[in-house]
C-alpha cells in the first residue's frame, strides 16, 4: 500500500514536472517610438470624434479650430483694446467641465483669477486662447487633452485623457 502510494506520488510530480519543462517564454517587448506614435494617434482620433460628437449635439456652437487643435469661440466681444499677449497678467474667470457636463472647476463667484501669460502652470490651450482675446471678452473652449492636463489627468477632478470644455472670462490685462 505505501510503496503504490510512493508510486502515485513519484510519478505525478514527474508528469507535473515534465508539462512545465519545455515551455518558451515569451519576449518581452520593449516600448518603441513607433508605439508612441501610435499611442498618441489613437489618443488623438478618439478624442476628435469626442469633440465631433459633442459640436454635433451643440449645434449653437460656432468653433474655430486653432493649427494646435484648440477650439474656440468668443461668443461676447468687447471690441476693445488690444489682444493679450505674452508676458501679460491676466485676471481670468473660468469654468471647466468635461464633454459629459461634470463641472470640474470653477472661479467661484465675485473672484477672480491672474495668470501670467505663456509663463504659469494653467493650461497650454488657456494660454492659447488668452492670445486670441481682448478685455472684456467672454469664450467658449475645447481643449482635447494634450492642451489640457494630458496622460494623467490632474488626479483630482479630471481623469487621464479627457477633452475640457470651458468658459473663460478675460477680466483684465497688466
Amino acid at each position: 500500500m505505501k510503496i503504490r502510494f510512493l508510486f502515485v506520488i513519484f510519478f505525478g510530480a514527474m508528469a507535473l514536472v515534465a508539462c512545465r519543462g519545455n515551455k518558451p517564454k515569451p519576449k518581452k517587448q520593449t516600448w518603441s517610438d513607433a508605439h508612441s506614435v501610435d499611442f498618441n494617434q489613437e489618443v488623438n482620433e478618439r478624442e476628435q470624434l469626442q469633440i465631433k460628437l459633442f459640436l454635433a449635439h451643440y449645434t449653437s456652437l460656432k468653433m474655430t479650430q486653432t493649427e494646435s487643435g484648440l477650439r474656440y469661440m468668443i461668443y461676447q466681444s468687447s471690441g476693445k483694446g488690444p489682444l493679450a499677449q505674452s508676458g501679460q497678467q491676466a485676471t481670468i474667470r473660468v469654468r471647466v467641465e468635461r464633454l459629459n457636463g461634470a463641472i470640474c472647476y470653477e472661479t467661484p463667484a465675485n473672484e477672480t483669477e491672474t495668470l501670467v501669460i505663456d509663463k504659469s502652470e494653467k493650461e497650454s490651450g488657456i494660454h492659447e486662447a488668452l492670445k486670441l482675446m481682448r478685455v472684456g471678452d467672454k469664450a467658449k473652449l475645447i481643449l482635447p487633452s494634450y492642451l489640457a492636463h494630458g496622460l494623467l489627468g490632474d488626479r483630482l477632478t479630471i481623469p487621464p485623457q479627457a477633452v475640457l470644455y470651458f468658459d473663460l472670462s478675460l477680466i483684465d490685462l497688466k
